[in-house]
Order: C-alpha cells, then structure tokens, then sequence
C-alpha cells in the first residue's frame, strides 16, 4: 500500500503542478490589464508603471511564473506602496483589492466552507443511507415508493432556489453567521444549523437513492443469502453484510461530492452570508483580483486529488476484496 500511496502522490503532485502552470497561463497571460483594473479610469501613466512595477506584472511571462513558484516553496518579498512586505512559504501572492498575503485571506476563509460542507455532509449521510437502506428492505412497497418519489421531487428543484427559500422564509431558524469552533462551539453550530440543513437535506434525496440502488443489490448476493441461511437476525444481516458492501459506491461519489462542495459552496455561502472561500473568490472576481482567484484554484486542485487518494485508500476498508496495487 506505501508504494501505491507513494505513486499516486507523484501523480497527484503532477497534476497539481499542471493546473497550476494552466491557470496561471488563463489568469495572468491573458489579454487582460490587472494593473488598469486596479489603478481605475483616471490612473496616469506614472502610477500605472508603478502598480505594474510593484507586482511584477512588467516582467516576462516565464520568469512571473517562477517568481509565483518560488513563493509557494520559499516565499517572495512584495511592494506595497513603497514598502517591501515579506510574503511567508507558502506564498500565493497579495491580493490586489485587500492588500493582504493571500494565504491569510484562504486560512481565514477554509475554516469556514470546511464547517458548512462537513456539517452537511453529516445531515445528508445520515438521512440518505438510512432513507435508501429502508426503502431496499420494503422494496415494491407504498413507502418505497413515496421514497424515491419523494427524492425525484427534491432533486427537481435548483438548490440555490431551495437555499433562497429558506433563507428567506425560514425564520424559525437561528440567523446564520461563523463563530469560530474553538470560541464557542454552540453559537458554531447554532450559526451554521441554515446552511446544513439546507445542503443536506437537498444532498440527502440523491444520497437515498443512490444507497437503495446498491442496498437492493448487495442484498441480492450469495453471501447476504449464506448469512441469513444461517440463522443471523436480519438487522445484522442488512446493517453489517449488506450495508457494508453497499457503502463502497456510495463512497465513491461522495469523495467526488464532498471535494467539489468544498471548492464550490458558493451558493450556500453567498446565500446565507457566510464568509467561505466561494464567497471570497466571488468577490475577488468582481474586483479582478487574480491572486485570490489563483489561490483558490489551487486549493481546489489539492483538495481534488487529496480526496481522490482518501476515496481509494477507503475502499479497501469498506471492502476486502478491494486491494491497492
């Protein structure tokens, strides 16, 4: 298993490296003016050659594009209005609007999507496992039917137009707003209780349906069969054989779903107010400000492959006859 780790954690440098060189080429090599943007309508030509000058944008593409790598591994110096700010490993540039190291703006900001994603995910794990493990055992029946019904209706409705409706109507929900986990892990809760219910219960309609697709197949196979041949209670059938082997599908999509809700909550947080990354990138595309749109491309390339790596490597627990090679 240490050298397929090892191998996928080249493979998954690569690709990093590849979106990296990518997006920077759409970002900075593009037909566009960052430094005009910045500067505004009546920006004169001196302060134009100093915005460009303090940024880097007045050197050649290639050597940009070392200088923005140099400061991922060892950090790069700035100039900010005539004074030079040192920019600490892992360096994604300043942000052009707020003037701040772009690392700083991300850390702030992930703590925030990673609460509202998790916190979701929990909801819609729970519910949807659950859901589609029951609607597989009373296959055929009124209330499998109501059930998938049920999720076919959630699923055909826009999740932002869901998030609206309950950002608007809800009020018997408490007011949505981060509190940091460590201040105090009640109004941490309490503040995001809108956003996870929202994502989650939307989330939970697939959820259910996806683990009744593969509940009602795990419980068709030969060892779900044995273990009820030998007298084993039909709880510990279908929750530790049948559920066991279902889960591995479900995994799957949810380390793809759990990786592209972290990079793209945008409508949640931009909904409920909330200060994640999407809202972040959001802002910074309004205000052109490329450093911040970069940075948050990154993260969301690591956290691709990152996800993709923990999927694989869960596998083999959730099934033995899975085996990493």
């Amino acid at each position: 298993m240490l050298l397929y780790i090892l191998r996928r954690l080249l493979s998954a440098f690569s690709v990093v490296v590849v979106t990296l060189v990518a997006s920077f080429a759409l970002f900075f090599l593009a037909p566009s003016d960052p430094a005009g943007v910045i500067c505004g309508p009546k920006c004169t030509p001196d302060r134009l050659h100093d915005i460009e000058s303090s940024l880097g944008l007045d050197q050649p593409a290639a050597k940009q594009l070392g200088l923005y790598m140099k400061g991922i591994v060892l950090g790069r110096d700035y100039d900010q209005g005539g004074t030079v700010q040192h920019c600490s490993a892992p360096c994604l540039g300043y942000s052009y609007s707020l003037g701040q190291p772009v690392t700083k703006l991300l850390g702030a900001a992930l703590p925030v999507t990673i609460s509202i994603v998790l916190g979701g995910a929990l909801v819609y794990l729970t519910i949807g496992i659950l859901a589609g493990t029951i609607a597989a055992q009373v296959r055929g029946t009124p209330l499998d039917r109501i059930t998938v019904g049920t999720t076919m209706v959630v699923n055909s409705i826009p999740y932002f137009v869901v998030a609206v409706l309950v950002a608007l109507y809800a009020t018997f929900l408490p007011h949505s707003e981060y509190h940091p986990f460590l201040d105090n892990p009640l109004l941490w809760a309490t503040g995001l209780l809108s956003a996870w219910l929202t994502l989650g219960i939307t989330n939970a309609a697939a959820y259910s349906r996806y683990a009744r697709a593969s509940m009602i197949e795990s419980l068709g196979q030969d060892f779900v069969r044995t273990a009820r041949s030998k007298g084993i209670s039909e709880r510990r059938v279908v929750y530790r054989h049948g559920l066991r082997a279902a889960l591995t599908p479900v995994a799957t999509i949810f380390g793809i779903d759990l990786a592209i809700q972290l990079t793209g909550a945008i409508f949640t947080e931009s909904i409920f107010g909330l200060p994640g990354i999407g809202l972040l990138t959001l802002r910074a595309f309004g205000k052109y400000d490329l450093p911040v749109l970069m940075g948050g491309v990154l993260v969301g390339a690591v956290v691709l492959v990152v996800m993709n790596l923990v999927v694989d490597i869960v596998y083999t627990f959730l099934d033995p006859r899975v085996r990493l090679g």
